[in-house]
């Protein structure tokens, strides 16, 4: 009987080798790896005892944070995570921030996660409907009370300053790259003159503009909401370089692509639909999350016109007389630093595992 075939062993290195492959492998790169956990050792472990060893986890005033002066003050993240998420959302009201918080959360996860079927229809709910029931829940009507937006405030309003502008500014972004490359001058002008003015001026002021100067060109008796404002004013900023995003990612689809769609006798709007735009989407698409992560930090500048974001209310808080200890504003500081790092770091990782889906047709 002949003997069975075995496949080939595989050598897995082991811990000592794969440190001299990766670690040690010259002088140089030796030298290089114990500069860098001498750098680790002297940041990462003083945080730890600053952050967790070290720091007071119980208690409902500064008296607790005290007896720890060496440590963070965790009580009084514990105490005001109320205001940290709603701000200052009616208390009795906000269960409806809770159902937005739970359908967002569950329509990105059903378009996210492989596999699920619908997404179409899902995609379509969430631009859609998903708008205005948020609208009528974080509002009110419809039998609901109405909360006014100034008391609107933390997570929410970073929540609602980001997602707006995520989802407004890349299909606007997406027309204003295509009518930049126009060949009809007028629209390209149009396109060119909209997006250097909207790139050529710092966020800042574009938000302080919307706020005090929008105003004044409305009609005699109209006034429009700050909040709504800002959100018009962000996410015509953020459409302004996601234009510029999109049109590098169309000057990187070779002639012939255009040649071939024309062959098989489609049409301008058809061959950018089914053929140019999801090349360029895809080669496009670790800038268009640097993008929209650039976007989610900028939200904290919403405080300078009036609204107490995520790490505004943060900033408020510290300024409380009742949690005034040497460690309150370092505690808020990171606290709030690692919400945002969680929310960037998780659009990036997905962005990246998006990215190798799309590329695995062209792997060899």
């Amino acid at each position: 009987m002949a003997a069975l075939r075995r496949p080939p062993r595989i050598q897995v290195p082991g811990p000592v080798q794969w440190m001299h492959e990766n670690l040690f492998s010259s002088a140089f790169n030796s030298v290089l790896t114990l500069v860098a956990f001498f750098l680790i050792y002297q940041t990462v472990v003083p945080f730890v005892q600053w952050a967790i060893i070290d720091a007071a986890w119980s208690g409902n005033s500064r008296d607790a944070c005290l007896r720890f002066e060496n440590g963070a003050c965790w009580p009084f993240i514990i105490e005001r995570s109320g205001q940290i998420v709603y701000g200052f959302y009616d208390v009795a009201e906000r269960w409806r921030v809770d159902v937005i918080l739970i359908i967002l959360g569950l329509g990105l996860a059903w378009l996210t996660v492989p596999g699920t079927p619908g997404k179409s229809y899902v995609g379509a709910l969430m631009i859609a409907v998903f708008p205005f029931v948020a609208f009528v829940l974080l509002v009110g009507g419809f039998g609901l009370v109405h909360v006014p937006i100034e008391k609107w405030g933390g997570l929410l309003i970073t929540l609602v300053v980001a997602v707006t502008g995520i989802v407004v500014s890349l299909p606007l972004g997406i027309v204003l790259a295509l009518g930049r490359r126009s060949d009809l001058p007028v629209v390209k002008g149009l396109c060119v003159a909209f997006i250097e003015l909207w790139r050529g001026v710092p966020l800042i002021t574009v938000l302080f503009m919307s706020a005090n100067m929008l105003p004044l060109f409305m009609p005699d008796g109209m006034t429009i909401n700050k909040l709504l404002s800002a959100l018009i004013a962000v996410a015509l900023f953020s459409s302004a370089y996601m234009a510029e995003v999109v049109r590098g990612g169309l000057q990187a689809i070779s002639k012939g692509q255009y040649e071939a769609a024309a062959a098989v006798g489609l049409g301008y709007w058809r061959s950018m639909a089914f053929v140019i735009l999801p090349q360029a989407l895809r080669l496009s698409l670790p800038n268009i999350v640097g993008n929209f992560i650039g976007l989610l930090k900028d939200t904290s500048l919403v405080s300078i016109i009036g609204f107490y974001d995520l790490l505004g209310i943060v900033q408020a808080g510290n300024a409380d007389a009742e949690w005034a200890t040497p460690n309150t504003a370092m505690t808020g500081y990171v606290f709030a630093g690692a919400l945002f790092w969680v929310m960037c770091f998780s659009m990036s990782r997905y962005a990246k595992a998006l990215e190798g889906n799309l590329q695995a047709g062209e792997r060899r």
